[in-house]
């Protein structure tokens, strides 16, 4: 059992009462000698540790935006999901914890040992349906006689939202997930002992007026392979030796260049009082503080970047670049 290690306060209050006789040595020797127990439920084992289960959390925190952009886009409304707890359980609390009437998609990851569970609580399986076919979004709980076209619908909307997780878990394995079964009652999923360590990912959803959660069971035996990589060290060792590819950088630039900005020039201003501007008519002109002969700046998206001239090209009116702004920042 480790030792205890006291800071100085303690030290010194310790120290205060030995001296003033609040506290006998010699019971203190006697308390040492007593063992202490420390309560521990095998039911609860902890395998992943804090910053594992941090590592997990980041993962997921990648998954649930580009599941966020996926779903937008398949469903053509506004859809926020966001992680809002990563907890590690035992697998029967786990199946407890979900309705007993639910939309259950358990998928193969492939090289990794065993398989995953995405519980979609009904008000969000049903949003997702509605909007498929063309409604508004509404959540109608109906769980108890889905037809077959409307588990072939929902099945083939989460199997594609697959390659999210894929992108998400490519930082610490390349896995392949596949859909291999699509069940609604947890109580016929028996996936792993129900003593057996799961992490559980709660995914907060909202579509449209509807929102519910989405829930990850990750079992133990899934994670094991890659749980070194799981760590802050592997993460920041990872991220420093990342090498871009020549053709990325030739791809990053060419998409940079493709980028359009806005361009303008200032020809100059001034200052007028309220009563000119109120008694300003047509044909009448007003002064500019600019000089002809001076340089006029040119803006790129609102930010002076070039010194330029005015004059025409092909009967249009242009500017000439003289050199780089070189004022402010």
């Amino acid at each position: 059992m480790a030792e205890e290690i006291l800071s100085q306060n303690e030290i010194d209050a310790l120290l205060s009462a030995l001296s003033s006789g609040e506290m006998d040595a010699d019971q203190l020797k006697e308390e040492e000698k007593d063992k202490k127990v420390k309560v521990y439920d095998f039911k609860r084992a902890l395998r992943f540790s804090k910053d594992q289960i941090r590592s997990i959390s980041r993962m997921h925190d990648n998954f649930a935006r580009l599941l966020s952009t996926y779903f937008s886009a398949q469903l053509r409304t506004y859809v926020h999901i966001a992680v809002t707890s990563v907890d590690q359980i035992p697998y029967e609390e786990f199946i407890r914890s979900i309705p007993a009437k639910t939309i259950l998609n358990v998928y193969s990851v492939e090289p990794l040992d065993g398989r995953i569970i995405f519980e979609f609580n009904p008000n969000i399986a049903y949003a997702m349906l509605d909007r498929l076919l063309g409604g508004k979004g509404n959540s109608v709980n109906k769980i108890d006689n889905l037809t077959e076209i409307e588990t072939t619908l929902m099945s083939q909307l989460f199997e594609k939202s697959m390659d999210n997780l894929r992108e998400a878990w490519m930082s610490v394995s390349e896995i392949d997930p596949v859909l291999e079964d699509f069940e609604v009652n947890p109580q016929f999923l028996q996936l792993v002992s129900p003593n057996e360590t799961v992490v559980v990912v709660s995914l907060d959803t909202t579509i449209g007026d509807s929102s519910g959660m989405i829930n990850i069971c990750i079992p133990h035996v899934v994670l094991e392979p890659i749980m070194p990589k799981l760590s802050a060290h592997y993460w920041m060792q990872n991220e420093a030796n990342i090498e871009r590819k020549p053709e990325e950088y030739s791809a990053l630039n060419h998409q940079i260049k493709q980028t359009t900005v806005n361009l303008s020039v200032l020809l100059g201003k001034t200052k007028i009082s309220l009563e000119q501007f109120l008694s300003l008519g047509i044909e009448d002109t007003i002064r500019l503080d600019q000089a002809v002969d001076q340089e006029l700046t040119l803006f790129v998206d609102q930010k002076p970047k070039f010194l330029v001239q005015p004059g025409k090209k092909k009967k249009k009116m242009a500017v000439q670049v003289l050199e780089e702004f070189k004022g402010g920042d």
